[in-house]
């Protein structure tokens, strides 16, 4: 009997250091793995979307879509993937229609191959425009469910939302587990129920590994029938990362199931950036498996985006109770996945419940989430929340699409990005404006200088801290103590380690 083989969708480009080290990777600590990468055999290479748009700018000073036609040069034999947060693009808000259209348009055209469109709420209408520019360009549209845990989520409602996907033009369906809640049961069950209800239709399953059983799920998925897989090369895997591609590998020897990965290719892979990751250490995050997840729900990033708001206030102390919040805020809005942007509006809110009261304050976002400006959740929302919400913002609630609400803005966005020192006057420019419009400005202004590595070598990790040492004693100086010995007293002066 011949194996069937498991395609493998490899994150360490984008995901994994996401996950792992806060998006920081430089375009340049990459390129030497890209052609191994090419030729490993992969069925699609994860390298863009998700917050590397917004890191390139931000804190690279480098230009996205100059990294997407990179590794679209660098890979060539390579289906090249991204993640698109739906009506959301790579933002914080929803935009118009032909925005999104012109945004699909330009990756395409910049190299982009597969198009992994989800939404954070699970909303279908939002994830539908965007699959409908995916067909236009003749690239590969690909329907994602986010995956979490309620008493509302089941698994017949993951398998009807798979329909409503596909009936919306999905060629693929993703199942997308970015909190490592997926456990093995679920994960036999959602996939099979998606192959037994649609037929013969590509299902990927996208898990991470924080809870330490998602390679177990990984198996149960793939014994259910699921055709792609997603894994991280072993030095940029596990902890708030994903499983590693070697040990899917080898997990799957002597099974009816093969992947067809070069392991030659891997190996090589696996040691470039083992020799990479360290640069980043202190973007690291310090978890490793952290069960509490099946609880608190609180992915990895989420998890430290919370505690710096809290050590900001000083109340660094005060995470475990943030953390039991969490569920009770996520319960009020309807029970929705925690993915950004909705992972980001929930925790803050949970913050300033713990800090301040219980809904005292609404942000902003969580307000609108709560009146109907984010979509639809699968739940009904706390009706007493949304009056807090409509009484603060103004605003009523609101049930249809929440882009069907927005003015057509693109010639706007035209005309405010021509006027910025340093845009070039291309689409691509004014959609960085439009993703990012605070942050794009000074992007543009120091884009010549080019890219910025934000890793450091172990000489200039060492340099930082002999120069932190030396700054330390020169602001604090020697300790002097008074001693009595005998009856008689003595100074000593003791210098500071």
């Amino acid at each position: 009997m011949t194996a069937r083989t498991i395609g493998v969708t490899e994150v360490a480009l984008r995901d994994a250091h996401q996950s792992l080290m806060a998006t920081r990777m430089a375009m340049e600590d990459m390129v030497d793995a890209c052609t191994d990468i090419d030729q490993a055999g992969y069925w699609s290479v994860e390298c863009w979307g998700g917050a590397t748009y917004d890191s390139c700018i931000r804190f690279l000073n480098e230009d996205p879509w100059r990294r997407l036609r990179t590794f679209r040069e660098l890979m060539p034999n390579s289906r090249l993937q991204m993640l698109l947060r739906g009506q959301n693009l790579l933002g914080y808000r929803h935009y118009e229609d032909l925005v999104v259209d012109k945004f699909v348009e330009k990756s395409a055209e910049n190299g982009m191959d597969v198009f992994r469109v989800f939404d954070a709420l699970n909303d279908p209408r939002n994830m539908e425009r965007a699959m409908k520019a995916v067909a236009k360009t003749g690239k590969h549209a690909q329907g994602t469910i986010c995956y979490t845990i309620s008493p509302l989520h089941t698994t017949e409602g993951y398998i009807k939302l798979a329909g409503q996907l596909l009936d919306m033009g999905a060629q693929s369906i993703a199942l997308k587990d970015m909190a490592a809640l997926l456990q093995p049961q679920p994960a036999y069950d959602i996939v099979k129920g998606i192959k037994d209800t649609y037929g013969d239709i590509q299902v990927n399953v996208h898990c991470h590994s924080t809870t330490g059983v998602t390679l177990v799920s990984l198996m149960k998925a793939i014994e259910a029938g699921a055709d792609v897989v997603d894994t991280a090369v072993s030095s940029m895997s596990l902890g708030p990362g994903h499983n590693p591609t070697e040990s899917l590998v080898a997990m799957l020897e002597g099974t009816g199931y093969t992947t067809d990965l070069d392991m030659e290719r891997l190996l090589r892979i696996r040691d470039h950036f083992a020799k990479v990751r360290p640069k980043y250490a202190e973007f690291e995050s310090a978890t490793l498996v952290d069960t509490d997840i099946f609880s608190s729900q609180i992915p990895g990033g989420m998890l430290s985006n919370m505690e710096s708001q809290l050590r900001a206030q000083g109340a660094g102390d005060r995470i475990r109770d943030v953390m039991a919040e969490v569920p009770l805020v996520k319960a009020d809005a309807g029970h929705p996945p925690l993915v950004t942007p909705s992972s980001q509006i929930v925790g803050t809110q949970a913050v300033f419940n713990v800090l301040m009261g219980k809904y005292k304050v609404l942000t902003g976002e969580f307000a609108d989430l709560m009146l109907g400006y984010y979509g639809e959740c699968i739940g009904e929302r706390n009706p007493e929340v949304v009056e807090i919400a409509r009484a603060q913002t103004k605003k009523e609630p609101i049930d249809v699409r929440p882009a069907d609400l927005l003015a057509p803005e693109w010639d706007k966005l035209v005309t405010d990005a021509s006027q910025l020192t340093g845009a070039d006057g291309s689409d691509e420019d004014v959609l960085t404006y439009a993703m990012f419009p605070s942050v794009a400005p000074g992007f543009f202004e120091k884009r010549d200088e080019g890219p910025k590595n934000v890793g450091k070598t172990a000489e200039q990790m060492a340099d930082q801290a002999a120069a932190k040492s030396d700054a330390d004693r020169a602001v604090r100086g020697p300790i002097t103590y008074r001693v009595s010995l005998g009856g008689r007293d003595h100074s000593v002066t003791v210098e500071r380690a």
